[in-house]
């Protein structure tokens, strides 16, 4: 079977390097699975040859040996447009890649739970940082009172401008998928980001118009669902568009990510220019603009809040990165001697 991989977004001519070229549409502890032009095939990911430091995601463009004994496996992975990333949750310091070469994110949320503001702002400096399209999408529109007015509101209020798309799926429905069609065009990479039970693999299958993925209830105390998706796994969808649903994330650690944190807080970002002092905290300093106008009543002191959190997370990964850095500089010059 032969397969034009334009379809899975290539738009370069032959790749620099030995191998078949093939997109990863999903990743397995040690093998992954590669759309090439011959097929969808399964290869080895070896540590040593294949990553170079850079460890393969779902999305990635690679290229493929032939190994007489091992089979097919991934020699190199090429250069990334984009990632889609998040502090490792099981680590302190440590970059985890959840997709590469994304061309839009879609931050999906359900209408049968509350959406915390701090909780979006993350999802929106993670999506953010990728330098894709961002959009939210709210799924369970369909439900009896569903709160889309005053949830989008919320969203209108943490991201003036970002696209908010409202769904009704129930019952095989497909109310309001019009919009999210459209952002999934052929050869683009669309990524689903959200928590357990908001909906992913719902609309997933609404836009592939069949049942493939497998969909869980939520339960009716907290409406929190199980992990009915646990791998992320690349998709064709019939108009020719590609699209990733991504395990629900419950701790949404970002990384290095300081020019999406001054989009998200972009209002506070510019107030701080008229503080007394350049590095102010916006905490206990005196002449410091964002406390006035919390004071004030202009803004919300939580908002703040949240965003001094950000920053500080921020600014104590780099101190740590850095000392990780050092240390390693040190172990490598003492193997030397």
């Amino acid at each position: 079977m032969s397969i034009d991989l334009s379809t899975y977004g290539w738009a370069g001519g032959p790749p620099s390097g030995e191998g078949r070229l093939g997109r990863i549409v999903r990743v397995d502890r040690g093998e992954c699975d590669v759309v090439t032009a011959a097929g969808r095939v399964r290869a080895l990911s070896d540590s040593q040859r294949a990553q170079d430091q850079i460890a393969p995601a779902t999305g990635d463009w690679v290229l493929i040996d032939d190994d007489p004994e091992l089979g097919p496996l991934i020699a190199s992975v090429l250069p990334r447009s984009n990632t889609v990333s998040r502090r490792d949750p099981s680590e302190q310091v440590v970059e985890q890649v959840l997709l590469a070469n994304v061309d839009a994110v879609l931050i999906v949320h359900g209408l049968d739970r509350p959406l915390p503001p701090g909780r979006l702002e993350r999802f929106l400096v993670v999506a953010w940082d990728s330098g894709a399209e961002v959009a939210v999408v709210l799924t369970k529109a369909d439900k009896r009172n569903a709160p889309v007015d005053e949830v989008t509101a919320t969203i209108r209020a943490v991201a003036p401008g970002v696209p908010v798309l409202a769904v009704g799926l129930g019952g095989g429905a497909r109310a309001g998928i019009e919009p999210v069609v459209a952002l999934a065009g052929p050869g683009r990479t669309v990524a689903l980001l959200g928590e357990s039970g908001s909906g992913k693999s719902t609309l997933v299958n609404a836009l592939l118009g069949e049942e493939r993925l497998e969909t869980g209830e939520v339960r009716s105390g907290d409406s929190r669902g199980r992990h009915t998706t646990v791998s992320r796994e690349l998709v064709l969808l019939p108009g020719g568009g590609l699209l990733v649903d991504t395990p629900g994330i419950r701790s949404v650690g970002i990384w290095d990510s300081e020019e999406a944190l001054a989009r998200v807080f972009g209002d506070l970002e510019d107030m701080s220019t008229a503080c007394r002092y350049s590095d102010c905290a916006h905490d206990t300093e005196p002449g410091c603009a964002v406390t006035n106008a919390v004071t004030a009543g202009r803004i919300d002191g939580r908002r703040v809040d949240r965003y001094r959190a950000l920053r500080t997370e921020l600014d104590e990964q780099r101190s740590r990165e850095l000392e990780r850095e050092r240390r390693g500089g040190r172990d490598r010059r003492s193997r030397r001697r």
